[in-house]
């Protein structure tokens, strides 16, 4: 299902990852080469069993192609449970010294029964407007 609030959406092993960005004009500086945007993120578990997200993968591509991979614990200082038919919601910011590029990425979660499940986080543009002079 397609939500305008929520342009990118990936479906893995019935959670939903839905992304949503934001070019950030007052954080970002372009004459200094600094471009910053937020992004929404909103995990819906639509699974008969609570979820629990350990950690996050990030693959970031800037506008010069270079590729830069973060891993960490959680997601904002946070490893929520998400319980059947929930969803947990949070916003993250990324910067980049060109004005576009691009984030994809996973979640490694823990289910109920103890086994661990990677769930695809939607490849999403970030593109800053064009700017005339």
């Amino acid at each position: 299902m397609m939500d305008a609030f929520f342009p990118y959406a990936e479906t893995t092993h019935d959670i939903t990852v839905r992304v949503s960005v934001a070019f950030l004009a007052e954080q970002s500086e372009p004459d200094m080469g600094k471009w910053f945007w937020a992004y929404h993120i909103r995990i819906e578990n639509s699974r008969a069993s609570p979820v629990q997200l350990l950690t996050r993968r990030w693959t970031i591509a800037d506008g010069r192609g270079a590729i830069y991979k973060r891993e960490g614990r959680g997601v904002v200082g946070e490893e929520p449970v998400i319980q059947p038919g929930a969803s947990y919601d949070y916003v993250s910011g990324c910067p980049l010294t060109t004005p576009t590029g691009w984030m994809e990425g996973s979640y490694i979660m823990l289910e109920a029964g103890g086994s661990i499940i990677e769930v695809e986080i939607p490849r999403f543009a970030l593109l800053a407007p064009a700017v005339s002079n």
